[in-house]
């Protein structure tokens, strides 16, 4: 029995050793592949903008820049521009290291409730102190007379707007309306609830219905950039401004903002999307409160933890911007973001040219106040359209794996589309050259 023990045992321990040795080998195997892979994606990171250079050479023919964009990628990656995913920013806080490092206790932060003498109760002290701050630092609004209601995201604060707006007694939904191309989001979020409050109309340029209406006033405008105004003007109107893209690194700030309702987000402003905080600076107190209200039955609140964080962001931008030059603290994360839209910019507008297929707006440069020189606008979005009898552009981009948003869900024709310039750079790069490559 002894001797039957002592044969299953050794037999165990060779299989155990054989298999532990075979175990070594293929992780070996592993690693050396993982090892050169990385390598070799290391490498085309490197060369990226080189190589951008390369495909918008004059000199180089249609089909030597078409091989080299399906050598590159083998023309199979899938380039979903279609969204405005700020992940562009990433660099820039990466290099910030902890500066912008936030930690909580697990004690802290229970309680609903953040300031019960406040309107909006639940609006950290903190971070209403940073919003103020980086107003005041780039002057782009006016924060004097006005109370703060902190949203998630500049879309709940859309949404809070129009309840606060509209008028609960009347027999019929408020008008809403925005000049065309307009946000695409702005239909499906105004009747989404089939609301008896409100209804969305379309175009304000068409718009000729009496009666109340409230106009949303996007500028710059997404999707295509330019500086709005109001464009119905009657008595009855009541107007919302969304400035999600009034900062220094899309456009030119001329003065500051001076709206009874204004609408900010981190997202676009930092790049933090993922923290899901925005913020309105309202005039009136009893909108304040009405759209607190609508907060509270939506949400009872807004996270305390991504207040914190966004604060904390918010400090280190304002930070950058007031100590801007000094050798220790280098570029503002405005001038940082500015430099590297405008190369981007100016990147797309090679490959455009070079292509002869599509066309891009054009806008004035301006004094910005916060540069303290004349800058160009260089939105988060190109809006693209196509041209060479090119009807649907959103479908001839995707027979080259780009994905866009089609003019459709903007109010206007099928042939322009929405490009997000905000993703990272080799998504960049790599739309840039598939753009160039492509005649017709």
């Amino acid at each position: 029995m002894a001797l039957i023990t002592s044969v299953l045992s050794m037999r165990n321990l060779f299989v155990l050793s054989l298999a532990l040795n075979v175990s070594l080998i293929l992780r070996t195997m592993y690693e050396r592949e993982q090892s050169h892979h990385w390598l070799s994606l290391e490498t085309q990171k490197g060369q990226a903008v080189q190589e951008t250079r390369l495909a918008l050479s004059p000199t180089s023919s249609s089909s030597a820049a078409t091989t080299q964009v399906n050598t590159q990628d083998g023309g199979e990656k899938i380039l979903n521009l279609a969204r405005g995913d700020p992940t562009m920013f990433e660099k820039y806080w990466r290099q910030m290291g902890d500066k912008a490092t936030v930690v909580i206790p697990g004690w802290q932060h229970i309680s609903y409730f953040s300031d019960v003498t406040n309107i909006c109760w639940f609006l950290e002290p903190k971070f209403a102190k940073e919003v103020e701050r980086v107003h005041k630092a780039v002057g782009n609004a006016v924060t004097e007379g006005r109370h703060i209601v902190v949203g998630t995201g500049s879309s709940q604060l859309y949404l809070a707007a129009l309840y606060a707006l509209s008028a609960h007694d009347l027999t019929e939904p408020v008008s809403v309306v925005s000049e065309a191309p307009y946000y695409s989001s702005y239909p499906s979020m105004t009747d989404c609830l089939k609301s008896g409050l409100y209804k969305w109309m379309g175009d304000a340029r068409s718009f000729n219905k009496e009666g109340a209406y409230i106009e949303l006033v996007t500028s710059p405008n997404n999707p295509d950039g330019h500086i709005r105004r109001s464009v119905v003007n009657r008595s009855e109107g009541i107007l919302v401004h969304d400035l999600a893209y009034y900062w220094p690194q899309y456009t030119p700030i001329s003065s500051p903002a001076d709206h009874d309702l204004m609408l900010f987000t981190v997202s676009k402003s930092t790049g933090h999307a993922g923290m899901r905080i925005g913020w309105a600076l309202v005039k009136d107190r009893e909108i304040a409160s009405r759209m607190t209200k609508f907060i509270e039955l939506n949400t009872i609140g807004v996270s305390k933890d991504s207040q914190l964080r966004a604060a904390k962001i918010l400090e280190v931008i304002s930070d950058s911007s007031e100590r801007a030059g000094s050798s220790a603290e280098g570029e503002s994360f405005f001038e940082f973001s500015y430099n590297l839209m405008s190369e981007r910019w100016k990147l797309l507008r090679e490959a455009v040219e070079h292509s002869g297929s599509f066309s891009l707006p054009e806008f004035r440069p301006g004094f910005c106040t916060f540069l303290n020189r004349v800058s160009e606008s260089q939105p988060a979005f190109a809006w693209m359209k196509c041209e060479r009898d090119i009807e649907d552009c959103e479908s001839f981009l995707q027979g080259h794996k780009i994905f866009t948003r089609g003019g459709k869900h903007f109010g206007v024709g099928t042939e322009y589309v929405r490009i997000s310039m905000l993703d990272r750079d080799d998504n960049f790069h790599l739309l840039v050259k598939r753009l160039s490559a492509i005649h017709i």
